[in-house]
């Protein structure tokens, strides 16, 4: 029998963490390793020899919120993925949970199913874009977007560049891009970090809701 994936709960309330460790740890393949109130709590609880794969993360929280916590774990454990879990549906709130380096947003209403499959998509993608994030990151982008259209300040890509940009539309991960276009790892990145300051995004999701509102791919 394989090992289970682990899971980590970070909410200020204990009944909804308690109820929702007996939910998870109902799901094949998942366990819940811990729980905490806060980010505080939740960093001094990280041991290196059994950390979490999945962080569960609520936003609004007391000593030290979900976007601090999210932004720290992106700094000091990469591997970890962070899943965002709110009752917040603002733009704004998504928006920025994304740039701290969450790789997926769920609502606290939804349905067990999307959790589980988020933890699906999380494992195996790297990432879970549910029509939620997409609505609210297109929205974001396309703003950006009317935005640079009024002002004349397209930014010029290369043709490279612009085949990067259409990859990101894939499920490749940046290994698999940069294998498809004969450069390294260290390139691709080196493409991406420049597509993002030129376009002033922050993530993949943004680069490829851009590509897809300027007509660079279709859906």
């Amino acid at each position: 029998m394989s090992e289970k994936i682990k899971i980590a709960i970070v909410d200020d309330h204990a009944l909804f963490r308690k109820s929702l460790t007996v939910l998870i740890n109902l799901f094949a393949n998942y366990h819940v390793s811990c729980d905490a109130s806060n980010g505080k709590d939740f960093i001094a609880q990280l041991k290196p020899g059994n950390l979490p794969d999945i962080v569960l993360m609520d936003i609004n929280m007391p000593v030290m919120d979900g976007y601090a916590t999210t932004a720290w774990l992106r700094a000091n454990y990469p591997a970890i993925k962070t899943l965002a879990l709110s009752t917040m549906d603002a733009e704004s709130a998504i928006i920025k949970m994304i740039k701290s380096g969450a790789k997926g947003y769920v609502l606290k209403d939804a349905d067990p199913a999307e959790l589980k499959l988020a933890f699906d998509e999380l494992t195996t993608r790297g990432y879970f874009y549910n029509e939620l994030v997409t609505r609210k990151v297109m929205n974001s982008v396309m703003q950006l977007t009317e935005a640079k259209n009024s002002a004349g300040l397209f930014a010029k890509l290369s043709d490279r560049e612009i085949e990067f940009l259409k990859l990101t539309c894939t499920e490749l991960t940046y290994k698999e891009i940069a294998d498809k276009l004969f450069v390294s790892v260290r390139t691709a990145e080196g493409y991406r970090d420049t597509l993002c300051e030129k376009l002033e995004l922050k993530t993949r999701v943004g680069l490829a809701m851009y590509a897809i509102k300027n007509n660079l791919v279709t859906l």
